[in-house]
């Protein structure tokens, strides 16, 4: 339960910050308004380093499905803490869209964009191409797995538990920021299927008044996606290193 509780509420800040500085730069009479991709890709790798900062002690901070079933696929995470950890992650993101849209009701209020409201929640494509758009998630979160485990291995962090605790959160920041800025732009880079999924649905439920349907049609890319692209970054991390990573908390 206490893993349980730590993975929800990761999550759940890390929906709040990101959500929120996509709200903030699209949202009408915002003071963040128009302030462009970079503060968006700025403020989601932030999001993440908060996340996983504040709840790594506990629960090693994956705060995303596809973190989760990557180790769990080659043998290295137990499927009986991955199926709690994934629920947890998605009902912190489905709470975090909802705080975010608390803290900027008004601002959707004063948002003809129908567009940009469902944006604040989840991707969506630049370019609407099914194929390309789920390649695109493919890569990106492949991207993102065989990154955390190959910079986080002990010949980058030292040999130390605690230096691989305080500095790994830092790398995986820098990680995330390199992915959005570089990956980001056809899909938005949703590389975490609960970071999607969670929110839409959310945007799904809320009263927001001049929304638009949620396309779930689409939803479905930022899901499947990401976990074939962090199977995919596992595995030739095993297959390079000749060893699998080790087993989160």
């Amino acid at each position: 339960m206490e893993k349980f509780i730590a993975e929800l509420v990761g999550t759940m800040l890390l929906i709040i910050l990101g959500d929120g500085v996509v709200a903030n730069v699209l949202l009408n009479k915002s003071k963040g308004q128009n302030s462009g991709w970079v503060v968006i890709a700025t403020g989601w790798a932030m999001a993440v380093c908060v996340g996983v900062y504040a709840v790594n002690p506990i629960s090693g901070g994956h705060i995303n499905p596809a973190i989760t079933i990557s180790p769990a696929v080659i043998g290295k995470f137990p499927w009986t803490m991955a199926v709690p950890y994934i629920i947890a992650q998605m009902i912190g993101a489905f709470l975090g869209g909802v705080i975010v849209w608390l803290a900027y009701r008004r601002h959707f209020e004063a948002t003809e964009n129908s567009d940009f409201k469902l944006l604040v929640f989840c991707t969506e494509p630049a370019i609407r191409d099914i194929p390309a758009n789920l390649l695109t998630e493919i890569i990106g979160t492949f991207t993102l797995v065989f990154g955390v485990l190959s910079m986080t291995a002990p010949g980058n962090l030292g040999q130390g538990p605690g230096l691989a605790a305080a500095l790994g959160p830092l790398v995986v920041t820098l990680l995330i920021w390199a992915i959005g800025l570089s990956l980001g732009g056809p899909t938005g880079y949703a590389i975490n299927p609960a970071r999607d999924l969670g929110p839409r649905i959310a945007h799904a439920l809320l009263p927001i008044p001049g929304k638009r349907d949620s396309d779930f049609a689409y939803g479905w890319v930022p899901v499947v996606g990401p976990i074939i692209g962090g199977i995919l970054g596992a595995w030739l991390y095993v297959v390079l290193f000749g060893s699998a990573p080790p087993a989160a908390h």
